[in-house]
């Protein structure tokens, strides 16, 4: 190799060098900067309780809770006795059957009682049609099964909005459960302003947690070594980013799993898009943008301590299939609403959400990979130092994992859980394979998620569920 050549390539690595050092000061001071505001904010609202200084009230905003369900029947029976135990006075609960083609429709009529019968529903969003209706009034708040054609989660929602009869409406996953007290908590933004349009539920893995009543009877950190590292991944996510948004309104992504909506605001905005694979986050992006358009003063919330507990996947393959729609589905969001991309007229929202969002997390999967491919490069013509390359490394797996940590005994300690010793060490081990391994993996498969595209992607794919433990 010729010296021309070894000097390009080494002016190319030493510019690579410079961006990769700039791009990891980034994503360490914001990590950094996300997990001490959530935690300081986690101990402040508990510290707070304490003291009953937070506002405790016998208002109730009459809430519909719609569940989108489709070949559900081994969780959903279960999903829906959590929500009839919730503490709550004004709700009620919309299944809809998204045309299953399992027996999910027949587990609800026969577990609750429910009966036939004729309820026209008037479609302010588009959705497919209804192919039957069934009520059961014997529950402690109405409970509805709409039966529909087939046409996708997002649409099945919009069934749930046209058929709510509430002003403010939860979304929710068939495989998911809330906690006794989440109504309560995710309602108290709406309470305390009546420009709040959105507000977020944090949500938690169930895997190997022990519920009754939607109260935790017995925590423990999952056995399946997959499941348990997504539960740090949860915490750091759910503690650091979205707390930190929060403080400037500038929440992009409210989790499918469980989150609070005004209604005419979401009719108004065009419910949610059944286009895209990311129905969530496109509609709080979605909110963001029809708000500030039409001049409406409008927050997005996001309320710590209104929990959710949904199953993680337990095999690879069923996580590689979730985190590819989830990155098919970022893409679509933000492809579609680029407008809002250092806009002024967003502010924060663009300049930092949207920004945030773009370099490290829809872009993170390339940014990474190329660099692996670079460090192959420099050590294919040896010019790479293998001791700092490894030292530098382990600095950013042990900072990463320390911050890992932090967020999750930071939610452990202020939601009153108690952890064993073993659990402990398990969390201690396996934060650093979690960012040094399983992040790695994830980036590839976020990288190959728009390997043909064009032909799959509104294709979902099957994940594994397993019956909720509610001893």
């Amino acid at each position: 190799m010729t010296d021309g050549i070894m000097d390009i390539i080494k002016t190319f690595l030493d510019g690579v060098g410079v961006f990769f050092v700039i791009y990891l000061i980034g994503y360490s001071t914001f990590l950094f900067l996300a997990v001490v505001v959530g935690s300081s904010s986690l101990y402040r609202k508990r510290r707070q309780e304490k003291l009953k200084n937070t506002l405790f009230h016998d208002y109730y905003v009459p809430i519909t809770i719609v569940v989108p369900a489709y070949n559900e029947e081994v969780t959903v029976v279960e999903t829906v006795r959590s929500l009839l135990a919730l503490d709550y006075r004004s709700y009620e609960i919309i299944v809809v059957d998204d045309g299953s083609k399992d027996t999910t429709s027949q587990k609800l009529i026969e577990a609750f009682d429910m009966h036939l019968i004729r309820r026209p529903i008037r479609r302010q969003i588009e959705c497919q049609p209804e192919e039957f209706v069934y009520e059961s009034t014997a529950q402690k708040v109405p409970l509805t099964l709409i039966r529909k054609k087939n046409g996708g989660k997002a649409d099945s929602l919009n069934m749930g909005i046209n058929a709510a009869r509430y002003p403010y409406f939860i979304c929710m996953d068939a495989d998911s459960v809330l906690q006794y007290d989440s109504l309560q908590k995710i309602v108290r933004p709406v309470l305390e302003n009546d420009n709040v349009v959105a507000v977020g539920g944090t949500v938690r893995a169930s895997n190997n947690v022990q519920l009754e009543n939607g109260r935790v009877k017995h925590y423990q950190l999952p056995r399946n070594i997959l499941a348990c590292m997504q539960v740090l991944e949860y915490d750091r996510s759910f503690l650091a980013s979205r707390i930190l948004f929060d403080k400037f309104n500038g929440s992009l992504i409210i989790s499918g799993a469980f989150g609070l909506f005004k209604k005419e605001t979401v009719i108004a905005a065009g419910g949610y898009d059944h286009t895209t694979m990311g129905e969530d986050m496109e509609l709080v992006v979605k909110l963001h943008e029809y708000c500030v358009t039409n001049e409406i003063p409008y927050l997005i919330r996001y309320a710590t301590d209104a929990i959710c507990w949904t199953q993680v996947p337990e095999k690879l393959g069923d996580l590689c299939k979730q985190r590819r729609r989830w990155h098919i589905g970022l893409f679509q969001s933000m492809i579609k609403h680029r407008s809002m991309f250092f806009n002024l007229k967003y502010g924060a929202v663009s300049f930092i959400s949207y920004l945030y969002f773009l370099l490290y997390e829809l872009l993170s999967p390339f940014i990474e990979v190329f660099g692996v491919l670079t460090m192959v490069l420099a050590f294919a013509v040896d010019l790479i130092n293998v001791p700092f390359m490894i030292l530098f490394f382990l600095i950013y797996a042990i900072y990463s994992s320390v911050l890992s940590l932090t967020a999750f005994f930071a939610r452990i300690q202020t939601i009153d859980l108690k952890i064993s010793v073993s659990d402990v060490l398990k969390a201690i081990l396996l934060c650093f394979f979690e960012v040094s391994f399983l992040r790695f993996v994830l980036a590839f498969v976020r990288f190959t998620a728009f390997f043909g595209y064009r032909k799959r992607k509104m294709q979902w794919g099957r994940i594994e569920r397993k019956k909720i433990d509610l001893k």
